[in-house]
């Protein structure tokens, strides 16, 4: 179970996501979409397209970082929960899935990673 010093550092890893996303020019939609299957942290449109983002933050890039902490468990998770996001369209949009990846300090601009498409 997460701490809240855990909590509010996820928290200040998404503000810092979304506010770098919006800078890149995409459109904030909702955050923290849940379903049974689990969370999406942010869920973005560029231009028609559906950007479903997860949000990793680690203090090290030790054991692989944020982006080494995607596991394939957690892919499936995030692809069914955007399903339950996804069924609320008559017209399903295009749609990817990006991770914002930031290790170490989250004031450190040059440690946050978007990767687009991620899987």
């Amino acid at each position: 179970m997460p701490t809240p010093t855990h909590l509010r550092q996820g928290q200040s890893a998404e503000d810092a996501a979304l506010a770098y996303l919006v800078q890149q020019g995409l459109h904030y939609l909702t955050r923290n979409f849940r379903s049974r299957f689990g969370e999406i942290d942010l869920i973005m449109q560029q231009q028609e397209t559906l950007v479903f983002v997860e949000v990793r933050y680690r203090v090290s890039t030790h054991f692989g970082g944020g982006l080494g902490s995607i596991t394939p468990q957690k892919i499936r998770r995030c692809r069914a929960t955007a399903e339950v996001y996804l069924r609320r369209y008559t017209r399903l949009p295009p749609c990817r899935f990006d991770v914002i990846s930031i290790n170490g300090n989250l004031e450190q601009a040059t440690a946050l990673t978007w990767v687009q498409d991620a899987f």
